[in-house]
């Protein structure tokens, strides 16, 4: 193993899960809170790329306390009811590491609960730990709180984990916190994203090569 954890975002990185449930959940918060605002699905892995969700519901779309406690809730309707599926090579990877004798973790924007559902209904490996959208603002993406708890709670030195992610939230994290990076391509082809993540030192279009890179292959 090149690293003995990955921690892996959840959404576009494991699952294929913005296009059939994230996007459409989006779509039915807007029609009942800003009918007359629409965003494309390009445009919504765009805003999930920079500034982040939770900014741009706040900054761009001014939701209240109220609506953004009314989004969540429209988006955990279509969470309970949808479950995504994980990208193959992603589960090799996964199966590998477990198999090795390895970490995984997960830091997501997702509920831990449906993560751990997620990886149970696609017979997944159980994570070693996940840090989800239940964590405070604070603790949540990008901050470091999730890797530094995860190298405290595992005695985990900085160049023995790698964070892998689709987008921009995560790269900061692993920046910030002093750990590698790996960007995950697979999920879309935003040529915004595509320009950014191009000029990180790894940047791996599919999970084949993101396995080489690790070493599985």
């Amino acid at each position: 193993m090149r690293y003995r954890c990955l921690i892996l975002d959840h959404d576009d990185t494991v699952m294929d899960s913005t296009r059939m449930i994230h996007y459409p959940a989006f779509l039915a918060a807007l029609e009942e809170m800003r009918p007359t605002h629409y965003v494309s699905l390009d445009d919504y892995f765009l805003l999930n790329f920079e500034p982040g969700f939770l900014p741009y519901c706040e900054q761009t779309l001014g939701f209240t306390e109220r609506e953004t406690e009314r989004e969540y809730e429209i988006w955990q309707s279509f969470v309970k009811a949808r479950v995504p599926v994980c990208f193959e090579g992603m589960r090799k990877i996964i199966e590998r590491q477990k198999a090795e004798g390895g970490l995984v973790c997960v830091v997501s924007h997702s509920v831990r609960d449906n993560i751990l559902r997620d990886y149970a209904e696609n017979g997944l490996p159980e994570p070693d730990c996940v840090f989800g959208w239940e964590q405070p603002k604070e603790m949540r993406k990008p901050s470091v709180y999730p890797v530094e708890e995860i190298r405290r709670r595992f005695g985990l030195q900085p160049e023995e984990c790698v964070v892998i992610d689709d987008l921009k939230p995560g790269y900061d994290m692993a920046r910030d916190a002093g750990v590698a990076f790996a960007g995950a391509g697979w999920a879309h082809r935003i040529a915004p994203i595509q320009v950014f993540m191009r000029g990180l030192p790894n940047y791996f279009e599919t999970p084949e090569a993101l396995a080489a890179y690790l070493e599985m292959e």
